[in-house]
């Protein structure tokens, strides 16, 4: 898993639309002779009221019209006529009342002229008048929530090739068995990397703020600050953690880190074909699964895909190392904790799937686990435009609960089918690997759910939530390897509980 796992949420807004108003239809001109103030006709036999006509000030509100059978116009069917259009496509009394109220229009005016006690009751008298007319859905796939299947499997290719940056080391990185019986070289590995997902994704969601207002050269401003602080904090995690005789994997943990650095870069400001392109000198391990490479071979392969994804992203920073690029405090630094956070609890997570009981079936599971992110992606999106389709379609809050509702257990069907597939294809794939067991693929496909609606609650805002419930599973993983299913089927449990709760609401689903 490299780059960044951070979905942004657009930007986008619906402002309340203004009144229209009636025109004024100017009097016709007058002919020589004629009173300024004629009036019309009237029929023979007709008497003026007792004071003859008088005057109707602006106060008293609009001035009724004469009609073809003698009554005044109800002033509330001329406020239907004019409100019409956003009544008709309104889910709730109170989105009319809204735009009465920013209007202008106050509580002593609507009883004066409408005769209702408040903006309410008239926003319901509204309501009910108008008969409902939602609009069909567009059918363009160009909305902010809609992305193609190609985009978010791109985005998975790039998550997984560099997992080949591995199987090129592991002769370099060869040597004593190391602790907690793990190979040799894996604790400053696996530090290295916990310390990059962590940072990466505190910093991709802080760019990605900045990409929400609008200013792309302050987004890549805060990118070539916080990248190479990154790669450091890796490099001295590694370091920290090496202990004698692992000097090779701590070396490859500091190119793994500067990796970690220009990926997010990469990926963040949206060159994902660039870093595709990068990684393609690490197709070159796909032999060493069959046949043993020559060290220097190896070892230029991996300079090669490092050293172009460190030049493309100082190409792709250069309009953040202009001066002025940002003029704004942006975002507080504390508000992408959380997504930090959550970084650290689904690596973990990750990580354990990949204890497995042999080497190759764990590596298994983190190739599935990690090339699944782009179908997850995509699928995050799916629901997200789907969400947004029932709420200008149905007219009910049961009907949106419960088409939702279908919708998420679809999507996360989706997901888990993807997963055992992938699954599947890597064990075919990988040379030696072992079928995994009913009670290992059961384990992959609660940590497959934990992810998912992680990355759901994510994109809705309750990252901390699912930061919380990540922590705590991978920490009882940790405690007691034992426990992983019932600490993943608990996660899942708990953030499917509250994927119900949030998601239900039509008010979670405004933007």
């Amino acid at each position: 898993m490299s780059g960044s796992l951070w979905l942004k949420a657009p930007t986008t807004g619906t402002p309340l639309p203004s009144i229209p108003r009636p025109r004024r239809t100017e009097a016709p001109p007058r002919t020589p002779g004629e009173p300024p103030t004629a009036m019309a006709p009237r029929p023979p036999g007709e008497q003026s009221a007792p004071g003859g006509p008088h005057p109707v000030s602006a106060a008293d509100g609009p001035c009724p019209h004469p009609v073809g059978d003698g009554l005044a116009a109800d002033p509330l069917d001329e406020l239907v006529a004019r409100l019409e259009g956003f009544a008709a496509v309104a889910v709730h009394p109170d989105e009319i009342a809204a735009l009465l109220e920013s209007d202008g229009m106050t509580d002593d005016h609507i009883r004066l002229t409408y005769g209702r006690a408040d903006s309410f009751a008239l926003g319901e008298d509204l309501y009910a008048r108008v008969e409902r007319r939602h609009p069909a859905p567009a059918a363009s796939s160009g909305g902010a929530w809609h992305t193609g299947l190609a985009g978010c499997l791109l985005r998975g290719l790039v998550f997984a090739l560099p997992g080949l940056a591995y199987v090129l080391a592991a002769p370099l990185l060869a040597g004593e068995p190391g602790r907690f019986g793990l190979p040799g070289g894996t604790v400053p590995l696996l530090a290295g990397a916990v310390t990059g997902w962590v940072w990466n994704q505190a910093l991709s969601h802080r760019a990605y703020t900045w990409l929400g207002l609008g200013d792309r050269r302050a987004a890549a401003r805060a990118l070539l600050a916080g990248a190479p602080a990154g790669a450091l904090a890796g490099t001295a995690v590694a370091f920290a953690a090496a202990a004698p005789g692992e000097a090779p994997a701590a070396l490859f943990a500091a190119g793994q880190s500067l990796y970690l650095a220009a990926a997010t870069v990469l990926l963040v400001l949206g060159r994902e074909r660039a870093l595709l392109c990068a990684l393609l000198p690490l197709a070159g391990a796909l032999p060493a699964f069959r046949w043993d490479l020559p060290g220097p071979l190896r070892a230029a392969l991996l300079l090669a895909a490092l050293t172009a994804s460190v030049v493309l992203a100082a190409l792709v920073l250069r309009p953040g190392a202009r001066r002025g690029a940002a003029g704004r405090g942006g975002p507080p630094r504390a508000a992408s904790l959380p997504y930090g956070l959550f970084g650290l609890g689904s690596g973990l997570l990750v990580l354990q799937a990949g204890i497995g009981d042999t080497l190759v079936s764990g590596a298994g599971a983190v190739i599935a686990l990690t090339l699944s992110m782009g179908p997850a992606e995509w699928l995050l999106h799916r629901f997200r435009g789907g969400s947004l389709t029932r709420l200008r379609t149905l007219t009910t809050a049961r009907e949106f609960r419960r088409a939702v509702t279908g919708t998420l257990v679809l999507c996360l069907g989706g997901y888990l089918t993807v997963l055992v597939s992938l699954t599947l294809a890597a064990t075919l794939a990988w040379p030696g690997a072992a079928w995994p067991t009913a009670a290992r693929l059961a384990t992959l496909l609660l940590i497959g759910t934990v992810l998912w609606l992680g990355l759901l609650l994510q994109a809705f805002g309750a990252v901390l939530s699912a930061a919380v419930v990540c922590l705590l599973a991978a920490a009882a993983q940790t405690l007691e390897p034992a426990a992983g299913p019932v600490a993943a089927g608990g996660a899942a449990a708990v953030l499917a509980v509250l994927t119900c709760v949030l998601l239900v609401r039509p008010t979670a689903h405004r933007v």
